[in-house]
């Protein structure tokens, strides 16, 4: 890596003095298409999710939140981890859906403090009133992709994510 000039005080180098980006290989290239696709991508998941979400009257947060704690109860921070979502991102949400009856927190054998979060019947329910939803929408999406394009798409993304998380772990909480 170059060393690029500290431009934290919000001042912009002349043009002249900006260094040169290495040139992208066609692996390269085709990786920053795959970014800019998912990026893309990502937002159409996100509105179809916030709109699959109002058949069981949550946000696409909350379904996301409560999503990570249907096969068990998990600390705030683990389902942080396991969703890809900050620790503190999680606690708001959680607090809410603890608020509105849809989860509840329960002593954490392991961890004083830090108390698990458990789905409630009527968290269980919203989830079920989605699925209803939802799996007719994967099963038509999925159908015109295909189950073996899907796996291999899914087979890349998590060798994607090995590699990015081991050449740069996510912080501990």
């Amino acid at each position: 890596m170059s060393a690029l000039p500290d431009t934290r005080a919000g001042q912009v180098p002349a043009r002249e003095a900006w260094p040169e980006p290495v040139a992208s290989t066609e692996a390269g290239a085709v990786l920053t298409d795959l970014i800019l696709t998912t990026f893309r991508l990502n937002a159409r998941f996100l509105e179809a999710a916030q709109d699959l979400a109002t058949h069981g009257n949550l946000t696409a947060a909350w379904w996301q939140v409560l999503g990570g704690v249907l096969d068990q109860p998990r600390s705030v921070a683990a389902i942080g981890r396991r969703m890809g979502l900050t620790r503190q991102g999680v606690q708001r949400i959680a607090d809410l859906l603890v608020e509105r009856g849809l989860a509840e927190y329960r002593p954490n054998p392991d961890h004083r403090r830090a108390k698990l979060l458990a789905c409630t019947d009527a968290g269980y329910w919203s989830i079920r009133r989605i699925s209803l939803v939802a799996h007719p929408w994967g099963n038509r999406i999925g159908d015109e992709v295909g189950a073996d394009e899907l796996r291999t798409a899914l087979a890349t993304m998590r060798q994607l994510i090995a590699i990015i998380e081991a050449s740069h772990p996510a912080p501990e909480e």
